[in-house]
């Protein structure tokens, strides 16, 4: 089984966190789809036998800026390209300000009659302090408003939320998770803000207007997160993701259990596990217009492709295995996939980090603990190579 993710790079303006691939100009959706439904025809007629399509996903960018007959041309592509007879799940991001007054109404009722199964919404806070800092397009108002349309019409929303916003308040974050469940989200996407490179965040902090949030508060706020949450009755299923029974993310799912993913859109990024102990991955081109032109053209728009061997893709596994806090890394699995017997090789090490109370080691798993959890790379980092 394999996802398939769809990158709608428009936007409306830049958030100050953000380093995916995005344009704020003109949209021209007439020539996006074109040159999606080009690339899907070309991926299909490669994948469409030995990839049948468990997820489709709609990232961006913003794909609930593309007009209704637009978002339709777009998951028709899927299926007229791809087996799509066992697909469980349509997830389209979108924002808040795009779901209010009849225009958004129109959109989810669209949404919810072409397939879609759930939103995943960029709230990020119900503030709008903390909105105006990150430059979202949304206003307070707007975020709630959103949600509550979302819900009545699709069911199954995702939330996302960002803490570790500078000088916000602590209240503010508990207000954040309280008004997500109030709202009915079924999945919570909790994030410390990072400064990435290339981002307006990253320029403000090296000018120093900005001072980050220290480890010790993100470490307080991810904690209180765990136990809020956990009392609410969500599963706190990944590092950075709780849902409501039933309600877990089955295309991030794919990405943690090394599943076929296959990326369509500009900076699109695809992998293919092609034996046991080779993979490869691959990325289109980061330009709407090349992207486009290339396709149209009859040409692939692919910028680079990688082939992973079996150690990089061993370590992919346990570094990705590991962020599954409820199911954990299964060493058995590991051992079948990657001949990596992972208690016998890393026994020193998994002691020392069960000894510091970061993981818990049993004979078929190995699990972070919540304190684990908020270091999840390092611990990783400590048992690959």
């Amino acid at each position: 089984m394999a996802g398939l993710y769809v990158h709608v790079p428009f936007c409306t303006q830049r958030c100050v966190y953000c380093d995916f691939y995005f344009t704020t100009t003109r949209r021209d959706e007439g020539s996006y789809v074109r040159a999606l439904r080009a690339e899907a025809e070309r991926m299909g007629q490669e994948y469409r036998a030995t990839a049948p399509l468990r997820t489709l996903y709609l990232g961006g960018g913003t794909p609930s800026l593309l007009s209704p007959d637009a978002l339709a041309d777009v998951i028709q592509a899927a299926h007229d390209h791809f087996d799509t007879a066992a697909l469980e799940e349509v997830t389209v991001e979108a924002n808040p300000e795009d779901l209010s007054g009849p225009d958004g109404a129109a959109w989810l009722r669209a949404a919810r009659d072409l397939g879609v199964t759930r939103l995943s919404l960029g709230v990020q806070s119900f503030f709008d302090d903390d909105l105006a800092f990150m430059n979202r397009a949304h206003d307070a108002a707007q975020a709630e408003a959103g949600a509550e349309a979302a819900v009545a019409t699709i069911g199954d929303v995702s939330i996302d939320l960002i803490f570790g916003i500078p000088d916000q308040p602590f209240e503010h974050w508990g207000a954040n998770l309280q008004k997500a469940i109030r709202l009915g989200a079924t999945h919570i996407s909790t994030y410390s803000l990072t400064v990435e490179e290339r981002t307006p965040l990253h320029k403000l902090v090296a000018l120093g207007r900005v001072v980050p949030e220290g480890d010790e508060l993100l470490r307080e706020r991810y904690e209180f997160t765990h136990r809020y949450l956990a009392e609410a009755g969500f599963e706190h299923y990944e590092v950075s993701s709780f849902a409501r029974p039933g309600h877990r993310s089955r295309h991030n799912e794919g990405y943690w259990t090394h599943e076929t993913m296959i990326g369509l859109g500009p900076s699109a990024h695809s992998f293919w596990r092609e034996t046991r102990s080779r993979g490869w991955r691959w990325a289109d081109v980061a330009h709407l217009g090349r992207w486009q032109g290339l396709l149209l053209a009859g040409e692939t728009p692919v910028d680079w492709r990688e082939q992973i061997g079996p150690d990089e893709l061993a370590d992919e596994a346990i570094l990705l295995g590991l962020r599954r806090l409820v199911d954990g890394l299964d060493v058995d699995r590991l051992a079948m996939d990657y001949g990596i017997d992972l208690l016998t090789d890393k026994r020193a090490e998994l002691a020392a980090l069960e000894g510091a109370g970061l993981v818990e080691v049993s004979p078929r798993r190995v699990r972070l603990t919540l304190d684990g959890a908020a270091v999840a790379d390092a611990v990783a980092l400590k048992l690959v190579g």
